[in-house]
């Protein structure tokens, strides 16, 4: 008997059946008694450098729950981590998402569409942000809560779930398991689980995040703050010297005491009559600037290892060279992460949602999350009317995607060049185009002149072709091999000097002397013409 709880015919990658009740029931969530539990511990209380080394040693050999709830606190804790993360993260998420079908063909589009509409739920921006806690903490696990909805399957949210209800599989440290309820490791299930993994390094996925690396800067600038809450309580305030008389009581000197302890915070104090206080103020022998320099340094560091560089945080002078190159870092972690992310959608997403509507296909819609590319439009353009005449083939597809122009449908007005629009040639009638028909037999009796015959010779033999061809070989090249608009832009110079135009030379060289020829003749019937009147 068939098992009506599975897609027919419907497997992941490892060849596991897709079961209905399992996408709609929630698999990672927390539980009250068991061990996946909203309630974290707080290492970072009291941290030392051994203790941090032995949180860092448990995670690579398999539990890293000590070294996630750590990450959490530091998110929480260091003011400038969270600004530089939430930065990175929030870049990242705000990006333009696009939809790419495998194809024109209408099925492809059609699988292309459907991920459109899902895409543009509101709630699209935050579950990107959650699904990149991976920054940080190395990995990632979203579950998918699925709905079915008119005959159609979707998602009706993304659920983040707490990294710390999950495990490395320990037998190769990169695959990831789900901590069930009785604290064993078993398989994620099929179509339910995004799992996104960011690399600051190669090596395990555990020890990707950038928490691990920032975890030693966080350490010692807690220290380094520290002594100087320390130095400023201790060197802020002016030493309070009470005096009592020689004949002052126990209750009397106790009194006095108070009022000295307690000046500093309440501002005010009574002593009795002929008791004194004096206010002697403190002599710094310490620089207070060295707190203040080292605490900057180590957040530069660290603005180093999350954004690539330092002067998007700082406000601090610079010339615009160095702004432009930082700037261009910042840009390549962005992009590196779009793609990640990109990636990891496609995979645990895109496919999910079209096997589960439309079957399992040979190729599926892809997601692109990234900013368009920018391109000097007039260059291009510029560059486009000096290769095309020459012969080179450009796609108009190929066109339209540079310029992010759509192809036009038939309700469309279409723009032409000036002058090149035309009125639509009216069918002349019958008499009309009898009369014409003579006409033309008149003007041009015979065989066609010289030229055209020429002409016409040389688009049969192939000639034409093969005169072009030296000339447009390096341009396609150029055009092959580039990978940007500037880098054909660049290439355009050198691909002159490739150019043969021999065969072209001669093939104009024989053109003249055959239109010299034809003008010769043409002109002494002309004579012989006249002559005869």
């Amino acid at each position: 008997m068939a098992d009506t709880n599975t897609f027919k015919g419907l497997v992941d990658q490892w060849g596991r059946p897709i079961r209905k009740s399992e996408l709609t029931e929630e698999l990672a969530g927390p539980t009250v008694a068991g061990v996946r539990q909203y309630h974290s511990g707080h290492p970072a209380q009291g941290l030392t450098p051994p203790r941090l080394a032995s949180i860092l040693r448990e995670a690579e050999m398999g539990d890293a729950t000590r070294y996630l709830e750590l990450a959490e606190e530091m998110e929480e804790k260091d003011l400038h981590y969270l600004g530089v993360l939430g930065t990175r993260k929030r870049q990242v998420a705000q990006l333009e998402i696009n939809v790419i079908a495998a194809s024109d063909d209408k099925h492809d589009q059609d699988n292309a569409d459907l991920i459109r509409d899902w895409l543009g739920r509101d709630e699209i921006e935050d579950e990107l942000f959650d699904i990149l806690d991976s920054v940080g903490k190395g990995y990632s696990v979203t579950e998918i809560m699925w709905q079915l909805d008119s005959g159609q399957w979707m998602p009706e949210r993304l659920e983040f779930r707490d990294p710390r209800w999950f495990r490395f599989d320990p037998d190769d440290g990169k695959t990831l398991r789900l901590i069930d309820e009785h604290g064993q490791l078993s398989p994620l299930a099929p179509y339910k689980f995004i799992r996104h993994v960011t690399r600051a390094k190669s090596g395990l996925p555990i020890r990707g995040g950038l928490a691990r690396a920032a975890a030693w800067g966080y350490l010692f600038k807690n220290f380094t703050v520290r002594d100087w809450v320390i130095f400023v309580e201790r060197y802020g305030h002016p030493l309070r010297l009470g005096r009592h008389g020689p004949n002052a009581t126990d209750e009397e000197k106790k009194t006095l005491l108070r009022a000295v302890t307690n000046i500093a915070s309440d501002a005010a104090a009574i002593i009795p009559q002929g008791m004194e206080m004096e206010f002697i103020e403190a002599k710094i022998s310490g620089n207070m600037e060295l707190f203040e320099r080292f605490a900057d340094w180590i957040d530069r560091q660290i603005s180093k290892a999350v954004l690539g560089q330092t002067l998007t945080t700082e406000v601090k002078g610079g010339s615009f060279a160095a702004a432009k190159v930082h700037g261009e870092v910042k840009d390549d972690i962005e992009r590196s992460d779009a793609k990640d992310l990109s990636a990891t959608l496609n995979r645990d997403l895109v496919r999910p949602i079209v096997d589960l509507n439309r079957g399992v296909q040979k190729r599926y819609p892809k997601i692109r999350i990234g900013r368009p590319d920018e391109i000097d439009v007039e260059q291009f353009t510029k560059s486009l009317a000096v290769v095309v005449p020459m012969g080179l083939k450009v796609s108009a597809k190929d066109v339209r995607d540079k310029l992010n122009f759509k192809e036009p449908d038939g309700e469309d007005d279409v723009l032409h060049a000036p002058g090149a629009q035309q009125a639509a040639p009216q069918e002349p009638q019958p008499e009309k185009a009898e009369a014409m028909a003579m006409a033309a037999a008149a003007d041009n009796p015979g065989t066609p002149d010289a030229i055209e015959s020429f002409i016409e010779q040389l688009a049969a033999a192939g000639d034409l072709g093969a005169a072009f061809e030296p000339l447009a070989a390096p341009l396609e090249q150029a055009l092959e091999t580039a990978s940007s608009f500037e880098e054909f832009q660049a290439a355009l110079i050198p691909s002159l000097a490739g150019m043969n135009a021999e065969e072209l030379a001669k093939l104009i060289a024989r053109a003249t002397f055959q239109a010299r020829i034809a003008g010769a003749v043409e002109a002494d019937l002309e004579d012989s013409r006249d002559g005869d009147h």
